[in-house]
């Protein structure tokens, strides 16, 4: 899905999402229409299936629930994780609202003694899965290789990268798996304490 307020990319979007057919082509199937349609740009195959719609509606139908219950496990995190120096939490400005998609922290290297993917291992042995939201464009082979990257042209990337962990968030989790998320990050971060 794609929101926008200016109409003019409204339009172009439109026409793009199908094969770069004009902005009538839907109208063709309906009284109005008719069957003649052009192909006016290099579009894309980008309209949803009738499947996808119903699901989507239905989805929306839950956003409220599914974002108030997101932003309420960020907020037992944010309150369980913020005494701790080795992690920098996510942080949302005053004027702004985060749809929580997901919560990443950031291991602060001057105060953690473990890697990353240590880490990520001893909260795996306790039963937390995390992840890694997301690996740089420039670490994947097709980059690599199609355009010689290096991640050393990208030192702040890599220091993000190489620090970066993402909590498990989602709607269905219960109070009890939050509070053993945010107590199994406490413990490992005291065994990795420098």
């Amino acid at each position: 899905m794609a929101t926008t307020e200016n109409d003019e990319w409204a339009e172009r979007m439109k026409i793009l999402r199908l094969h770069g057919i004009s902005k009538d082509a839907w109208k063709r199937y309906s009284k109005e229409g008719s069957w003649f349609y052009e192909v006016v740009d290099a579009g894309y195959k980008y309209n949803m299936t009738d499947i996808q719609a119903a699901l989507g509606l239905a989805q929306l139908r839950k956003v409220e629930w599914m974002w108030r219950r997101r932003s309420e496990i960020a907020r037992i995190y944010t309150e369980s994780l913020r005494g701790f120096q080795e992690i920098l939490l996510p942080s949302v400005k005053p004027d702004r609202e985060s749809a929580w998609h997901l919560y990443p922290i950031r291991l602060n290297p001057d105060q953690f003694a473990c890697t990353r993917d240590i880490f990520i291992e001893r909260l795996k042995e306790r039963g937390v899965s995390t992840s890694v939201h997301f690996i740089p464009l420039y670490r994947h082979p097709y980059y690599r290789d199609t355009f010689g990257f290096d991640a050393a042209e990208f030192p702040v990337s890599e220091r993000i990268f190489a620090g970066t962990v993402s909590l498990p968030l989602y709607p269905g989790m219960a109070e009890e798996e939050i509070l053993w998320v945010a107590a199994s990050v406490a413990d490992v971060i005291g065994q990795c304490r420098r």
